[in-house]
Order: C-alpha cells, then structure tokens, then sequence
C-alpha cells in the first residue's frame, strides 16, 4: 500500500483516524502498532513475522543493556552485539545474499552457487533496521532509557507514516512522543497541508517528470543526442527529488496529524553550493544516521586528515551499499566519497571565495551526474547516456523530435525548478504578511491539489515511492 493510492486515502487512512481519535488515549499506541502492521503487511503478510522478532529481540536485549550498562560495561556490550546482529541477519540475508552469491559465483571453483529463488526483499527493511538500532545504541551509550512497554516500542518501529521509506526517526526523537503527545485542530490542519503538500509532488511532479525521463530514454535508444541524453538526466534528477521528498513531506503530515512530530529530511538540497552543503541538505536523517553511529565512533575528524579519509571512504561505501545490493550504488556512494575528501582537502575554500552562481552550478552538475550513476542499475547502458552527454557514443547534438520534446516540455522543466526552491514558500510568506487575506486561501489551494492528484490517481497505474525498494 502506497500514499498515492486511492485505498490508502479514502479507507485504510479514514479509518485508521477515526479509530485513532476514538478510542481513549491509552489505546491509541495499541491502535498505531494494529494498524501499522495491516499497512506493512498489505503486500507481503509473511514478513510480518521477521519484523516481529526484529522487535522482540531489540526489545528484550534492551533490558539487559539497560541492566548491565552502568554496572558491567562488558556484559552490556555482549548484549549490545547480539542484539545489532540479531537485527542485521535479516538485512544481510533478504537485500545481500544473492548479490554476494552472484560475484562468488564468478570465481571459477565457486561457479556451482545459484542464487536463491524468490527471495524477495521485505520493504523498508532497511530504514526500520536502522530505527531498532539507534534504539539499541542509543541505550548501550545512556543517551534514552529502556521502553519497558512493548506495545510502545512496538509502535515506534512500525509507524506507519515513515515505516517504508523514512525519514530515519531515531528514538530518543520522539521516545516522550510515544507516552504523551499534543493533539489539536491546528496540528491536525497543518499535517492535512502538508501531507497534500507531498501528495501534490509526488503525484503531479515527480510522476509526471520521471514519464518524461522514460521517453527521452527510448529516443536513447534510437539516436543518442547531447540534449535528450542531458535531459534524461535533468528529469531523474528532479524526480527523486520530488518523489522522496513528497513521501517525507506525507510522513511528517501524517505524523502531525496524529500528535507526532518527525525531524525535518530535507531543506532544499539543490541549492546547495558544494557537495558537502548538498549532504547536509538531503536525507538528512540518513546523514545524522551514519555521522552518529558510524562516522563519529570511527574518530570522525578528531584523529588527522588521513583517519578522517578513511573514515569517510567507510560510511560512503556502506551509504552506497545501504541503497542497494548492486555495483552501480557502491560506486555511487565511493563517487560522492571521492568529491567529499577532494571538497575537504582544498576545494570547499576555493568555492567559499567564488560567486555562488558558480559554486551552485558545480554542486548540480556533480550531483545529476551522481544520479545517473545511481538510478541506472544497468551500469552499460548509464556509460552510455554519460558518453552522449559529452558527444560520445555517435550522438548527434539534437534533433527535431528532440528539439520538439525539449519545448513541450520546458513548463513543466521549469515548474520543477521552481519548485525545488524555497523562494514558492518564501513568496506566500510575503504575500501573507502583506495581504492577510491571502491567508485565507491556504485551504483552497490544499483542497484544490488533493483534488487535482486524486483525478491524476484514477487515471493513472500504479507508482510506487523510489525509494520503497531500499
């Protein structure tokens, strides 16, 4: 079950708020766990299961670091590992074993291994790992206290709104929000706007643009050309930007409107003007997530320039690796590692000195050249758009279709640009303060966009969030 659907809108969420706001406040969390493993379960009853003892065994290893921690810091962190590692088996065995099968397989006295058939990854796997084991470490380090109700903590992990694609909410966040959250019709109205806030860019814009990526790669196909091959990498490079930020955006509406309040997961990462602002800027709980537990145990910048190279080269090949069981994002999270050192070597002053025009266009032609690694798993056929970008691979220019497609296009081209800047927010903000009673539009236009994605969902197939495969 997907936030741009029709069941998910008119019946699962319906119901699931009346039920919310029915029952007494005591059984609301019980609510939340029942009706989150309905939603994780839509599609896949089976992994139930594994999610379950995922949270058992985080939950009851917790009191055992709780009880040791203080006391016998060996014990606790025995309990520590067993408890990460009973966690992380599922990860590695459902999104890593048939990649690691595959290459060893390529070694001549290993060519006997076959991957394992039908072993399907259970969705969102990877980012409700990461929440049980913020929890784990958190509580080894003494920075949040043992959840002794199971339900509780149960809810944490399964929470619908972020559930399958984040953002990562790590539980010393919202461990207060689980026994005593703030309701009220203001709250409420704020996550209804901007839950449709995200509905609006997943629906409307990313959809829309990602439609248009896809004929511009089977012109590829047909004739490479400079410009249809820059193209396809403009419109990938909006469409994951509307489409996880849409889904974040839906997430941190939904839990608003239930009384929770999630870390903000981006802030308008294509205005960045480095690579290093841009990783800041994007999937910020990701970041937090690695810098917090990997990056900073590791000595982080604290042990000389050459430990903090090291360091970095782990986090982003594991941020690579995290993405996906594929070569293509290894070498998408080593590409960003490279230009990070290159950046904290000598690069990032020289940008701090120049115009910030140049800066910014450095930081977006690094940046859709990293989606282009990133998005085509068929690494052939990504050296092939790359090498027409440049004239390579026999491209032509541009041609008259292209040159066509390029200007029936160019609205919605710009209506993106536009729109993955903050100056939209920052001119309704304006207009607001000097006429107020513009103010009083707001639920118009929020009325009108979930209209507007409700009839584009009745026409449309079915199209799941990006990043649900990770």
């Amino acid at each position: 079950m997907v936030f741009s659907s029709l069941i998910f809108l008119f019946a699962y969420l319906t119901v699931t708020l009346l039920l919310y706001f029915i029952v007494p406040k005591k059984w609301r969390n019980a609510v939340l766990f029942t009706v989150s493993l309905l939603f994780y379960g839509w599609g896949e009853p089976a992994y139930i299961v594994i999610m379950l003892i995922s949270i058992l065994a985080a939950y009851l290893f917790g009191f055992s670091i709780d009880k040791y921690r203080e006391t016998n810091r060996k014990k606790a962190r025995v309990y520590l590992v067993l408890s990460l590692c009973s966690n992380l088996v599922f990860l590695l065995f459902f999104k890593y074993c048939n990649f690691f099968i595959e290459n060893l397989s390529l070694i001549p006295f290993l060519s006997f291994l076959e991957p394992i058939k039908d072993l399907t990854l259970p969705v969102g796997i990877s980012f409700y790992t990461f929440q049980i084991m913020s929890y784990t470490i958190d509580l080894y380090r003494g920075e949040t206290g043992v959840q002794r109700n199971f339900v509780a903590f149960g809810t944490y992990v399964t929470l619908f709104p972020q559930l399958i694609a984040g953002p990562i909410v790590r539980y010393r966040d919202i461990d207060d929000q689980l026994i005593e959250r703030v309701h009220s019709v203001e709250k409420c109205s704020e996550g209804i706007r901007r839950f449709c806030a995200g509905l609006a860019k997943k629906v409307l814009l990313a959809d829309t643009i990602f439609a248009v990526a896809e004929y511009f790669q089977s012109l590829h196909q047909i004739q490479p050309t400079v410009a249809g091959s820059w193209m396809i990498v403009i419109c990938y490079t909006f469409q994951i930007y509307f489409d996880f930020s849409g889904y974040s955006d839906m997430a941190i509406g939904l839990g608003k409107m239930i009384g929770f309040e999630f870390l903000e997961n981006f802030n308008y990462p294509y205005m960045a003007g480095s690579i290093t602002d841009f990783w800041r800027r994007w999937h910020m709980s990701l970041s937090t997530w690695f810098k917090e537990y990997v990056y900073i145990p590791l000595g982080g910048n604290r042990k000389g320039l050459l430990a903090q190279y090291r360091n970095i080269a782990i986090v982003w090949f594991l941020t690579g690796f995290w993405h996906g069981a594929n070569w293509n994002y290894i070498l998408w999270g080593v590409y960003f590692g490279v230009l990070l050192m290159i950046e904290k070597t000598f690069l990032l002053k020289a940008l701090n000195k120049i115009p910030k025009v140049f800066s910014h266009i450095y930081a977006l032609f690094f940046v859709a050249i990293g989606w282009l690694i990133f998005f085509f798993t068929d690494m052939s056929l990504g050296w092939s758009v790359l090498a027409s970008m440049f004239g390579g691979n026999g491209a032509v220019f541009t041609t008259a279709t292209v040159n066509y497609d390029i200007l029936r296009n160019l609205l919605l081209l710009v209506l993106c640009a536009v729109g993955s800047t903050p100056y939209p927010k920052k001119l309704y903000y304006y207009l607001v303060n000097r006429f107020r009673p513009v103010e009083y539009l707001s639920p118009v236009v929020t009325c009108g966009s979930f209209l507007l994605c409700v009839a584009y969902m009745v026409d449309s197939t079915f199209s799941p969030f990006l990043y649900y495969i990770f």
